[in-house]
């Protein structure tokens, strides 16, 4: 069975304390209710992997494990699901979004966007338009965030889980009408999903290493190349610098550059 995501990753952290554990068994009982909401869309317009871990050199362990990708003939919609349980308060440009107001966690767009790059670099040929980010809670949740993020004319959605299908289908069916002609063919779907499936970890070891550099429960020695860099340039920049560029997306569209080219 593949590694699922650790609580560590999952649960978000309290400012003065630490919070209780939920049952290990929620993740799981979120991953089968999107699957079932997966299942519903066409399979003649609609293909999808699930649980999909990609090499990703900006990410701790290497990889980056991505919930949902769904491919279609004018998108790739990328899905990370949350299983939280109250009020999500959030801005898009902001770093730490909260849980109940007490519980910190990385926004969950900045963390969409590191899968995104990780699919962006098998697929090179491909257009950073072409990609969709949801987020998606379940119905324990209330949403507390920027209104156009609930608006089907955004690229970054927040959806529930159970309305999830019904989101992707409104998505694509706006994108028909604003463009006549598909991103991609019949047969560029395909080749783009059996890319991503073949690319696809699913070696158990490597999966259980990811889970624990990313929990922390082992660490890996530091090296440059892990380290975040301009992507005009190349060259290294401090963390200060990286997370600024993550936190103004619509300037630098989820890259990192150094001083020089961020003008």
């Amino acid at each position: 069975m593949n590694s699922k995501k650790t609580k560590q990753e999952s649960l978000p952290k309290k400012i003065d304390k630490k919070p209780k554990v939920e049952n290990t068994r929620i993740g799981d009982i979120g991953e089968y209710k999107i699957n079932i909401q997966l299942d519903q869309l066409p399979k003649e317009d609609f293909k999808y992997l699930s649980d999909v871990m990609l090499p990703n050199t900006q990410s701790k362990s290497g990889y980056s494990q991505i919930d949902h990708i769904i491919f279609t003939s004018h998108a790739i919609l990328v899905v990370e699901t949350k299983n939280y349980t109250g009020t999500i308060y959030g801005d898009r440009n902001r770093m730490k979004w909260s849980l109940n107001g007490k519980f910190q966690f990385m926004n969950p767009f900045h963390q969409n966007i590191g899968h995104i790059k990780a699919i962006q670099s098998l697929l090179p040929t491909v257009s950073e338009e072409a990609y969709i980010s949801m987020i998606s809670f379940n119905r324990r949740s209330t949403f507390k965030v920027n209104e156009e993020l609930r608006k089907i004319q955004s690229n970054d959605l927040i959806v529930y889980d159970t309305e999830l299908s019904e989101f992707i289908t409104r998505k694509i069916n706006v994108l028909k009408l604003l463009n006549d002609k598909p991103l991609f063919s019949d047969d560029e779907v395909s080749s783009i999903f059996n890319i991503i499936k073949d690319s696809n970890n699913t070696d158990p070891k490597t999966r259980e290493l990811h889970v624990d550099l990313l929990s922390g429960k082992i660490q890996k020695p530091a090296t440059s190349s892990s380290e975040p860099s301009c992507k005009t340039c190349g060259k290294e920049v401090s963390e200060k610098v990286h997370q600024f560029c993550l936190a103004n997306v619509n300037r630098f569209k989820g890259n990192v550059y150094c001083y020089e080219h961020q003008k």
